[in-house]
């Protein structure tokens, strides 16, 4: 699959894979950005893309960024529709009590192309019955380990 990316700026960086087999391509910042503590920013990747129909580009987080620092996106995944052809930008959260520096041209995300089907959707009267029914969250039980017990 072919996607076109256009820079925001002319030092803006395309996505990258690490290694041949990755899933996720990482996702670069565009500027340094101060995430403080307990807080939600917004960074920019100063490139936009065109996704192809059919397919939708999901932001995930870097799990170095999460265990080392407790930093992660917030939507995880951020949906980035083929319609979508703005700067892509990452909603980073800090989950820590200390600030956290993004430089420019740190690998705040990554994203994961996937092809996508899209529904039909029709009104009916009843659903058929299922094992599980309209159990819903717990309905299955939950571990042993509460932390509130």
């Amino acid at each position: 699959m072919q996607i076109k990316i256009k820079k925001i700026s002319v030092d803006s960086r395309i996505p990258t894979y690490s290694h041949e087999c990755d899933a996720g391509a990482d996702l670069y910042s565009a500027e340094d950005f101060l995430l403080p503590k307990d807080s939600v920013g917004t960074i920019p990747t100063g490139i936009c893309m065109e996704i192809p129909k059919g397919y939708v580009g999901y932001i995930n987080p870097r799990s170095g960024l999460a265990a080392k620092y407790g930093i992660t996106v917030l939507n995880a995944p951020g949906t980035i529709d083929a319609g979508y052809t703005g700067e892509i930008k990452v909603i980073l959260a800090n989950h820590t009590d200390r600030d956290y520096q993004v430089l420019k041209d740190d690998r705040i995300a990554q994203m994961v192309f996937q092809k996508i089907e899209y529904a039909v959707f029709t009104e009916v009267n009843d659903l058929d019955a299922t094992e599980r029914g309209n159990g819903g969250f717990g309905s299955t039980g939950v571990g042993t380990g509460g932390l509130w017990e």
